[in-house]
C-alpha cells in the first residue's frame, strides 16, 4: 500500500463536522484577528501545557523571536543552542539582533548535550535555547542547573513537543519562556501558520501580547515598535477543536513508536533513543542506518514516504558561514546526519501500516 509521511486528509475527515462548525462561527462573528476564539484557545492551551499563560502568535518562528525580545535579548548578546535543529531557532536569535552560539548534541538522542554548554558561555551569553527535537524533551534539569549557575535565561523550543513531559510533569519541559509551533504537520497543527509563547508570568504575557500587536496594549497607543505576530481567529478555532484530541493522538503515536521499536530490536536499525522518564510525543520517528540514501530510495519505490530531519547541521549551512565553523566543529551531529531517516508517524497510521514500513526497512538493511 502507499503510505504517506503524514495524513492530514484523514485527520480532517475524522474532525470535519467540528472543524467546519468552528470555522463557521469565526466567519459569522467576523472576529478574524483576535477575538473569542483566540482567547479560548490561549486559555485551554495554557492549561494543557501547565504553563500559566499562552500568547498566540503567527508562527513558531515569531514565537521564539518574541520570547527573545521579551527577555530583552538583543545586539551584543549571545544565545546558546544546538547545531542540530531547524533554522527557525537560530533565525529568531539573529532577528533579535543577537548571535547564535552553537553546541554539539548527544549521540543517542540528538538533543543538546548539556556537557558542551558551559564551554560555550562567555560574558555576552544571555540565554540558552534547548530544543525538544522530534518530540522528546531535552535534559532540562541539567540545562536549568547551568542556567542558574551562570544567571542565564532559558527559552525552550518546544515547537515539536506538544504535551511532552518529564516524570509526568509537563511544566518541567518549559523554560522561562517556551515557544510552540502549530504548523499544519505538527502534533497540534493549524490550517496555516500559527504558534504560541507560554509563560508563568502574567506581566510578561501582557508585554508579549502587546509586542505581537505592534507594541500596542490599547488601540492606536504604541509604547514601542512591535510586530504583527498575532494569531488569527480561524487558526485558533481549528486548534481548539484539535486540542481535545491531542492526548488520544499522542498515545497512538507512542503506540506506533513502540511497535516500530519492537520490530527493529536485534536488527542494524537504531531508533533515536527515547530517554526513560521523559515522555516522547513522537512528532517524528527517526532511525539511524548505515545507508540512509539507499533506504530512502528503496522505501520510495515501495510507495512509503520518508524524510530527513535535518540533513545539514546549522554550522554547515551557507547562511552561517560567517560563524567560521567548518566540518569537524561538531562531530557528533555531523556523523548522525549522514545516518538518520524519518519514517511515517501520525495517529492515523495503523498497525498494518507500521508493520509494512518496518518490514521494508528490515528487508533493505538485511
Amino acid at each position: 500500500m502507499k503510505i504517506p509521511f503524514v495524513d492530514l486528509r484523514a485527520q480532517y475527515a475524522a474532525l470535519k463536522p467540528e472543524v467546519d462548525a468552528a470555522i463557521t462561527r469565526v466567519v459569522e462573528s467576523c472576529q478574524f484577528v483576535g477575538g473569542g476564539a483566540v482567547r479560548n484557545f490561549e486559555e485551554n492551551f495554557a492549561k494543557f501545557v501547565e504553563g500559566g499563560h499562552t500568547v498566540g502568535t503567527s508562527s513558531g518562528t515569531s514565537a521564539i523571536h518574541l520570547a527573545l525580545v521579551g527577555l530583552e535579548v538583543g545586539p551584543g548578546d549571545e544565545v546558546i543552542t544546538p547545531c542540530n535543529t531547524f533554522i527557525a531557532t537560530t533565525e529568531a536569535v539573529t532577528h533579535a539582533g543577537a548571535t547564535p552560539v552553537l553546541v554539539d548534541v548527544e549521540d543517542d538522542t540528538r538533543l543538546i548535550d548539556p556537557s558542551k554548554i558551559e564551554a560555550a558561555i562567555t560574558p555576552r551569553t544571555r540565554a540558552i535555547i534547548p530544543v525538544h527535537l522530534y518530540g522528546q524533551p531535552a535534559d532540562m534539569d541539567a540545562v536549568r542547573a547551568i542556567a542558574k549557575k551562570h544567571s542565564l535565561k532559558i527559552i525552550a523550543d518546544a515547537c515539536q513537543a506538544h504535551g511532552a513531559d518529564i516524570a509526568g510533569d509537563r511544566s518541567r519541559v518549559l523554560g522561562d519562556l517556551t515557544a510552540y509551533s502549530f504548523y499544519p504537520g505538527k502534533n497540534l497543527g493549524a490550517y496555516g501558520d500559527a504558534g504560541a509563547v507560554v509563560t508563568h508570568d502574567a506581566d510578561t504575557a501582557k508585554l508579549l501580547r502587546a509586542l505581537a500587536d505592534h507594541g500596542s496594549s490599547e488601540k492606536y497607543h504604541h509604547f514601542a515598535e512591535g510586530w504583527n505576530y498575532r494569531l488569527d481567529g480561524i487558526q485558533a478555532a481549528v486548534l481548539d477543536v484539535k486540542l481535545k484530541y491531542i492526548e488520544e493522538w499522542t498515545e497512538r503515536r507512542r503506540h506506533n513508536a513502540a511497535r516500530y521499536d519492537a520490530a527493529f530490536a536485534g536488527t542494524p536499525v537504531r531508533p533515536v533513543v527515547a530517554t526513560a522518564g521523559r515522555r516522547h510525543v513522537y512528532h517524528l520517528y527517526v532511525v539511524r542506518v548505515a545507508d540512509r540514501v539507499g533506504l530512502g530510495a528503496a522505501l520510495n519505490e515501495k510507495g512509503i514516504a520518508n524524510g530527513i530531519h535535518y540533513p545539514i547541521p546549522l554550522h554547515l549551512q551557507p547562511a552561517y558561514a560567517h560563524l567560521g565553523l567548518g566540518p569537524g566543529s561538531f562531530p557528533v551531529a555531523e556523523k548522525g546526519v549522514s545516518e538518520i531517516i524519518s519514517l511515517p508517524m501520525y495517529p492515523e497510521l495503523t498497525d498494518e501500516m507500521v508493520d509494512e514500513v518496518a518490514a521494508a526497512v528490515i528487508e533493505f538493511v538485511s
